[in-house]
């Protein structure tokens, strides 16, 4: 059986072709153009749409390109305004800080002034009670600071507790309007006195309870509420806060209603302690020094009528014995 031959055509052999045909062409076109022309015509009729075609594909890719270079632009410009958005946003929560803090601190600056008679110590509050409201607070400042117990506690324009616990860095505070407090109060308008105490339901509408008016006392509501001269604990003329009502009690005895705190008891950040504690002492030793002094009065007109009766008696005696000698 025959082997067929497989034929094979050399690379350099094509490209010889090509080339002589290639040449050909170039001379046939620069001698006799009117022949290529048919040529040229089928070629452009090949060619061109393909060269529509791939500048269609190229300006696609082109337009890919450039769009994809614009979407990653405006990511980066996105995330940049994005980063100044935050910036800006921070800038104005630290002012709008700054300011709260700014008027907290003028507050306490006029709240300084108007107790000028007393040293204090500024502190800041560092921890409360559960509740909504500042029962109960604890500040910064403590024994080191020469805080006592029973110092009273000031801040947003009047009184707001006193003092019940000591650390050396430390202090605990027992606002007005826990149900435990009371303050003896007496009113700008009259000397007229009564008891202002804190109450669990109206801790929720923001007032006080006031009690132990007299039934004769001139008081009317939006009159101004100040400690009293006789207050065991509480310096005198301290702002508490104002009536909101007030009327004749059941018994007719006695007056009393509600007081509207001056103090916001649910935003309380810095305070000022009145380093001062108030002694009755002074008054006790007062009133013992004029007891005694009554008592030693009476002694001593006793004493005096004493010896007037007995001089008396004396005399009576002696005339009677100078009767009975006549």
């Amino acid at each position: 059986m025959k082997k067929k031959t497989k034929f094979t055509l050399q690379p350099k052999l094509v490209i010889f072709l090509m080339t002589i045909v290639c040449i050909g062409m170039m001379v046939i076109s620069v001698a006799r153009p009117k022949y290529i022309e048919p040529v040229k015509t089928a070629g452009a009729s090949v060619v061109v749409p393909v060269e529509v075609g791939i500048n269609h594909i190229g300006r696609y890719f082109t337009d890919v390109a450039g769009n994809f270079k614009k979407v990653k632009k405006l990511k980066a410009e996105n995330k940049k305004l994005k980063n100044q958005i935050r910036e800006l946003q921070e800038d104005n929560s630290l002012l709008a800080q700054n300011k709260y803090e700014l008027q907290r601190l003028r507050d306490l600056y006029e709240l300084d002034q108007e107790y000028v008679q007393y040293e204090k110590v500024a502190a800041r509050v560092i921890g409360k009670d559960t509740s909504n409201w500042f029962n109960t607070f604890t500040i910064d400042k403590g024994s080191d600071n020469g805080i006592a117990v029973d110092m009273n506690v000031i801040s947003g324009g009047g009184l707001v507790g006193i003092v019940t616990d000591v650390g050396r860095n430390y202090a605990t505070v027992r606002t007005i309007i826990d149900d435990e407090s009371s303050v003896s109060v007496s009113f700008a308008s009259t000397s007229d006195t009564g008891i202002a105490s804190g109450d669990l339901q109206l801790n929720e509408k923001g007032l006080m309870n006031l009690t132990g008016i007299l039934k004769d006392a001139t008081v009317s509501e939006g009159d101004m509420v100040v400690t009293s001269q006789i207050s065991d604990k509480f310096l005198p003329g301290i702002l508490v806060g104002f009536i909101e009502e007030v009327s004749l009690d059941s018994n007719q005895l006695n007056q009393s209603g509600t007081i509207t705190p001056v103090v916001d008891f649910m935003h309380i950040d810095e305070v000022l302690v009145l380093k001062k504690v108030k002694d009755n002492r002074a008054i006790q030793e007062t009133t013992a020094e004029n007891d005694k002094k009554d008592s030693g009065d009476a002694e001593s007109n006793e004493t005096e009528s004493n010896d007037s009766e007995s001089n008396e008696t004396e005399s009576n005696e002696t005339e009677s014995n100078d009767s009975d000698n006549d």
